[in-house]
């Protein structure tokens, strides 16, 4: 059944205002619009709602009859209308990412920095979690989108391809290795190298790529985070693997980063989000911010390549 809502709007307006000038105003109409609107309701009601003389208007028996019902849909219906536009505010104004810890301390600062400046009111939770973790806060729509390592396609969620991030040989800037151009991974020789452990999506890639040759790797040290490893480069302890953006573009004091050779490794990077679920509107610039931050990102580390390279620092 239909329900006339704007006249109804009307009805109760003039009549809890008690003149048609003043529900005219109130409502931001013309009185002969409001008059149109009444006129409306009375015709599909069929009924005559108020009394309007020259000098007073006043409810008809049936108007008071309406009138308890008319303020209570009313005041329902705002209340509802309320309550959702509290929950778009709330959506606009909390966003959660997942993003791999490497990207989140040396990528992601400057693209949330441009975020801040044209969404400064949106509070930002960042799941700084592993891969399979981030996939599994996706697939929950704990959060909305996530910065990972991808692999193949699945069912439930979109990939949106970033780049190919390079794994890197990081070496204490006083070792042999640090002379070199490129390291072949027989050039390790004897060398100590510390690992990631192997339930991360890290470790899982390098053994997969090198095959029976990680054997020939004398892995003396096993770490959990490659925060912890780059710290055991720093103290001289040994060699490690780590993906090109595990270090800032300001590389720490003591350690030299060069390309591996023999084979080559990197891993794909790209965004993760629901098939078929629309990201909010702040979601949605960052995610834009991100796309757009990763393709700068990733020119500067060609450009860093290639003054390596030819021997420009």
């Amino acid at each position: 059944m239909r329900v006339d809502l704007l006249g109804l709007e009307a009805f109760f307006c003039i009549a809890d205002r008690g003149s048609f000038h003043r529900a005219a105003a109130h409502l931001n109409l013309s009185q002969t619009a409001l008059s149109h609107r009444m006129r409306k309701l009375e015709e599909d009601l069929g009924v005559k709602l108020l009394a309007r003389t020259t000098r007073q208007v006043s409810l008809t028996p049936a108007g008071v009859e309406l009138l308890p019902t008319a303020r209570r849909i009313l005041t329902d219906l705002d209340g509802t209308f309320e309550s959702l536009r509290a929950k778009g505010r709330e959506r606009q104004q909390h966003l959660t990412i997942g993003c791999l810890p490497t990207l989140a301390t040396n990528v992601l600062p400057g693209m949330l920095a441009r975020f801040a400046a044209t969404h400064p009111d949106v509070a930002l939770h960042v799941l700084d979690h592993s891969a399979a973790e981030i996939t599994e806060a996706v697939q929950t729509g704990e959060a909305e989108f996530g910065i990972t390592m991808v692999s193949a396609a699945r069912f439930d969620l979109e990939i949106t391809p970033l780049l190919k991030e390079s794994f890197l040989i990081a070496c204490p800037s006083e070792h042999p290795l640090a002379k070199q151009e490129n390291v072949c991974w027989s050039d390790l020789g004897d060398a100590p190298v510390v690992r990631v452990g192997r339930q991360t999506g890290n470790r899982a890639l390098i053994d997969e790529a090198l095959g029976t040759l990680r054997e020939s790797v004398r892995w003396q040290y096993e770490v959990q985070h490659l925060t912890t490893a780059v710290s055991f480069v720093r103290a001289g302890l040994a060699l490690a693997i780590l993906p090109e953006f595990a270090l800032a573009a300001s590389q720490p004091e003591g350690i030299v980063t060069r390309p591996l050779r023999n084979p080559s490794l990197s891993r794909p990077l790209g965004i993760l989000s629901r098939k078929g679920v629309p990201l909010s509107t702040a979601a949605d610039a960052l995610l834009a911010l991100v796309a757009a931050g990763f393709k700068a990102e990733d020119e500067r580390r060609r450009h860093r390549r290639r003054a390596m390279t030819s021997g420009v620092v």
